[in-house]
């Protein structure tokens, strides 16, 4: 899944931090609270980022008032914000620091009501070769979330727009 080109740049400082705090006590604790510092619409979600690497990265968020809607359940756009957590998490991991990414559009199916807490995991089919990537290119990224049981409550594809940085 990792192809060359993405094995050879440098990681984005995100992936740099991921990669030294994760395997600490409570390293993906302080990674996902840094994040959402860094940008902090993310932190309404309460986001725990607990897998990450090139091509997939899976992001947890709870039930807690802040995120429910007037039936109780996961707000419809709380979970567009996990989405856009998970991917923003993928695209740090699997974009190349030769690269930027942007978010351009988003498409949401929301499939059944849940109750409790959401597991956002975005993971890409393939990984670009990034070193063909001259201008604009769009790349579809997918997110599908699970519940507490397991079962497929929303899926979601963000599409990002990459282009080598100037």
């Amino acid at each position: 899944m990792n192809s060359p080109a993405a094995q050879s740049t440098k990681p984005t400082p995100t992936m740099q931090l991921w990669n030294k705090l994760s395997a600490k006590p409570l390293g993906t604790r302080l990674f996902s609270l840094g994040v959402a510092l860094k940008a902090p619409y993310f932190g309404t979600v309460l986001p725990h980022v607990v897998e990450m690497r090139p091509g997939k990265a899976v992001v947890t968020a709870p039930k807690w008032w802040g995120i429910q809607n007037h039936i109780g359940t996961f707000h419809a756009i709380a979970a567009c914000n996990l989405a856009e957590m998970a991917m923003g998490m993928v695209a740090e991991a699997t974009v190349p620091s030769t690269h930027r990414w942007l978010p351009k559009g988003m498409t949401t199916e929301y499939l059944k009501i849940t109750s409790g807490g959401l597991t956002a995991t975005a993971e890409l089919d393939e990984i670009p070769d990034f070193s063909a990537i001259t201008s604009g290119v769009e790349i579809p990224v997918p997110v599908t979330f699970s519940d507490a049981e397991g079962k497929e409550s929303v899926r979601a594809t963000i599409t990002i727009w990459v282009t080598p940085k100037k």
